[in-house]
């Protein structure tokens, strides 16, 4: 008997759990009918549960919704797969909304799938990447004029500073001297901008993203982040990115510096996260190619603190846009365009106690049987 009502109460507690998922979560068996959904999914599609099941899956999607074929797909292959993008709801059910799924097999119950919706869409986050891709372009235009109507009068103020110099008395010689600085300074500002006029195509070759990884973290160890922990959580059965290792190590050393950063101006304690994983079912639309790219191999930089306000994080990969005080506002729009260059997508996370920075990117097709 008391075995009995351990089972019971393990049951309870099972089910409990499941309703208190903040999430919608939703059962469906071999013949597509609604076994369970928590309070989560009753609430978001404004229906009670035995509504719900009385409708099936049928009465929840719309005609061409490719959640049908997605749930085959995870029976067939008994994987979990993402999918971004997807219509749900019907009339009957509050509307039709885009959102994103989550689907996974239960080993322990043939032919069942277990389907999680995140209501807010990833669809924002690619209208959000299309928005820096064009941002970076509009930069690179701005840039080329920058360093053909800059840097060359910058030379002559220069040159003159430098031939008055000698002739100044002493406190004038200062003066000269700030000239020269600025100009400087000028210069190396407008060279960075430079970088985004560069839209030559990448020399590319499989790179292992844990060798730009290491490199990034002895570098970090060794100079900016020094003191600080790094942790580092990776798939090693990763296969090779098709990418220039050079610009890798670039965006890598970008994302670990803020993090770095974020840690120590916020004397926090904690330590910077680098972690990597494959996300088989990670596909998005792309402009300009037909149907959608996988982008299977993830990357993040972790790191806590506090939160980027909202008015910031929505323009965060903009070029000159920065939540530090002394920030240029180049770095993160550096970080969106060589991502882009790879045929990639970065996106910004930063709620409660922590920020993430999150890659996806295409692998190597060479380098996975």
């Amino acid at each position: 008997m008391n075995a009995e009502r351990r089972d019971t109460d393990d049951l309870k507690l099972r089910a409990a759990l499941l309703m208190a998922i903040p999430n919608p979560l939703i059962a469906i068996d071999a013949d597509d009918e609604i076994l369970f959904v928590n309070a989560a999914a009753e609430s978001f599609f404004q229906a009670s549960a035995r509504v719900l099941r009385r409708h099936g899956l049928e009465g929840i999607i719309p005609f061409s919704s490719p959640l049908p074929e997605l749930i085959g797909q995870v029976r067939e292959t008994a994987a979990t797969v993402n999918e971004y993008d997807v219509t749900v709801g019907t009339p009957r059910t509050g509307g039709e909304r885009t959102v994103d799924l989550q689907a996974a097999f239960a080993p322990d119950v043939p032919g069942v799938v277990i389907l999680q919706i995140w209501p807010r869409s990833m669809a924002q986050k690619i209208d959000r990447q299309l928005t820096y891709r064009g941002a970076a372009r509009t930069v690179s235009g701005m840039a080329a004029m920058l360093a053909h109507e800059i840097k060359n009068p910058l030379s002559g103020i220069r040159g003159a500073a430098q031939l008055i110099e000698p002739s100044l008395e002493e406190d004038d010689r200062a003066l000269a001297q700030l000239i020269c600085a600025e100009t400087d300074r000028i210069r190396d500002l407008v060279n960075q901008m430079e970088v985004f006029t560069d839209e030559r195509p990448l020399e590319r070759a499989p790179v292992n993203i844990h060798d730009v990884l290491d490199h990034v973290r002895r570098v970090a160890e060794n100079g900016f982040a020094a003191g600080i922990p790094i942790q580092e959580l990776y798939d090693p059965s990763l296969p090779p990115v098709l990418g220039n290792r050079d610009q890798l190590i670039q965006v890598m050393l970008n994302l670990v510096k803020n993090a770095a950063e974020a840690i120590r101006e916020g004397a926090r304690e904690g330590a910077v996260e680098l972690s990597t994983a494959f996300r088989p079912g990670v596909r998005i639309a792309m402009p300009g190619m037909a149907g959608k790219v996988s982008l299977p191999l993830e990357v993040k930089v972790r790191n806590p603190g506090a939160p980027i306000p909202e008015e910031i994080r929505r323009h965060i990969f903009e070029p000159f846009v920065s939540s530090k005080p002394s920030g240029k506002g180049l770095g993160l729009a550096l970080v969106a365009k060589i991502v882009r260059d790879h045929g990639g997508v970065v996106e910004c996370d930063s709620t409660g106690s922590h920020t993430t920075f999150r890659i996806l990117l295409p692998f190597y097709e060479g380098g996975r049987e």
